[in-house]
Formats: C-alpha cells, structure tokens, sequence
C-alpha cells in the first residue's frame, strides 16, 4: 500500500504532528453543565493541558440515553475555551449540525459511528479545520485510512487518526484496543495517531495501563474522558475518570514518555 501524504497541520493544532510530543486530550464524554465543565477545565489549566474535548450533539445506540446538550452545550464550550485558552474538540453527528459545530469547534470530530457517512466525511473535507477521525468499531485500517481520503479529497489534509477499540469475540470489555493496528498505521501513514483508550476499555480502572501503552508506542496524542463525578455522569458513567484519578494518570505517563524521547503537553 502507498504511504499516505503527510497531512499539513493546520495552524492551532500544530503540535499533534508526527513530533516530540504527545498530546493531551482530555474531558468528559457529554458536556452537561457549566459547573462540570467549569471544574475540568481548572484541571486541565493546573496541569498545563490546552486541548478540551467534550460532546454536544451525541450519536447513541439507544434513543433512551442522554444525547447531549446540542447548541448550549457548544455555548458553554466556547465559554471554555476563552475562560482558560484551550482548544475545543468536539464531534459533529451529521451534515445538518456541521455548520453550528464548526462555528465553535477548533477541531472537529467525526465519531466512530460517523466513519462511513461519505457526506460528512466530504462536507469536512472542505471547511479549514483540522478532523479528528474516529475508527469505526467494525472496521479494518485499511477502510480507516480510505475513509480519511474521503476527506481529503475535498483538499483537507488536516486529519489525525484515532483508534478507540475495535468489537472482538472479547465481551468484559467495551471493546478491544487495536494497538497492532495503531503500529501498522505508525508505519504505512503519515497522518498523526491519538488512542482513546476511554471507548476501548470501557471502564475505568483499565484506561491508565492502556494510556501508558500507548504512550509507551510513541503515539501523537491520547484522549482521556474525564468527569468530577463519573457516577453521575449522564452518559459513560463507567469509563470516566475522575479529577483526581485523572491527575495521578498524567503523573504517570511523563517519565514513560521521556524514556522515549517525547514530551507530554
């Protein structure tokens, strides 16, 4: 297979590049308040984390869960980002919300469950924002990279690849966490990589070994779904960290990083 052309990193998203680094990505699954936001958000500015992630408008599996707060829900991220200069990352369901989410969005994610939406994937491809793409739970690299063509085919080269956890014969666990498949697109992309061990595990108290695995590859960036109170979340209760769980985790993962030759930001 041909090594994929090295995305140009759009401007405020140029450090989750193919660097030193690896970036922090991290907040909860479902922004619910101001308060809640406001909270993680104090967390992340002690500990020098700029890049905010948080759902809006949430694609579900049941019509009976918590499908975000939609417009208010970007208000109040917004309100984030200038409160504490961060970088918001959010997903966009569908065509119809695009435009509203890439008002606030800094980067926008295309979700696991939107991976073969070929509208969406070319609508991205024609706005000036970096996309997070989210593999698909059923599918193979290959179709992951063919649905980041998509995109930038439209001439948006601005991807980052993310591998969240593909279904497997395994069943105590959300998913399983492909990192065969994050070292085969290490090597045959040039698209910076981010691992959401979050999705994967599915439960909290398997994400740090995840994260410092994946670390421990040389990964661009890891995303953390982080809340101040987990069990009273409104959706993903059982795989949030909290504030403190969360820290002890980014304590963590500086030495294994420095013993690669990265820096954690």
């Amino acid at each position: 297979m041909d090594r994929v052309m090295r995305p140009r990193p759009y401007p405020y998203f140029i450090m989750i590049s193919r660097t030193e680094h690896t970036t922090i990505i991290a907040g909860p699954c479902a922004v619910e308040s101001y308060g809640q936001m406001d909270t993680v958000c104090q967390t992340l500015h002690r500990l020098g984390i700029t890049h905010l992630r948080g759902g809006c408008f949430k694609p579900r599996t049941s019509c009976n869960t918590f499908r975000g707060l939609g417009s208010e829900g970007l208000r109040i991220m917004s309100e984030m980002r200038r409160k504490y200069s961060l970088t918001v990352i959010t997903e966009v369901r569908d065509t119809k919300h695009l435009d509203e989410v890439a008002e606030t969005a800094d980067i926008i994610q295309i979700g696991a469950k939107s991976m073969f939406d070929n509208d969406l994937l070319l609508a991205c491809g024609e706005l000036k924002k970096t996309v997070v793409l989210k593999r698909n739970f059923a599918a193979t690299v290959k179709e992951l990279v063919s649905a980041a063509e998509f995109i930038s085919s439209r001439g948006n080269d601005d991807i980052i690849l993310c591998e969240r956890g593909i279904r497997s014969f395994e069943n105590n666990t959300r998913f399983t966490l492909d990192l065969c498949g994050v070292s085969w697109l290490k090597e045959n992309t040039q698209f910076p990589i981010i691992v959401d061990p979050s999705h994967a595990m599915g439960l909290a108290y398997g994400i740090p070994d995840l994260a410092r695995a994946s670390v421990a590859m040389g990964i661009d960036g890891l995303m953390i779904e982080i809340h101040p109170e987990p069990s009273k979340a409104l959706s993903d209760a059982r795989q949030q960290l909290d504030m403190r769980q969360f820290e002890a985790l980014y304590t963590s993962l500086l030495p294994i990083a420095k013993a690669i030759g990265k820096t954690i930001i």
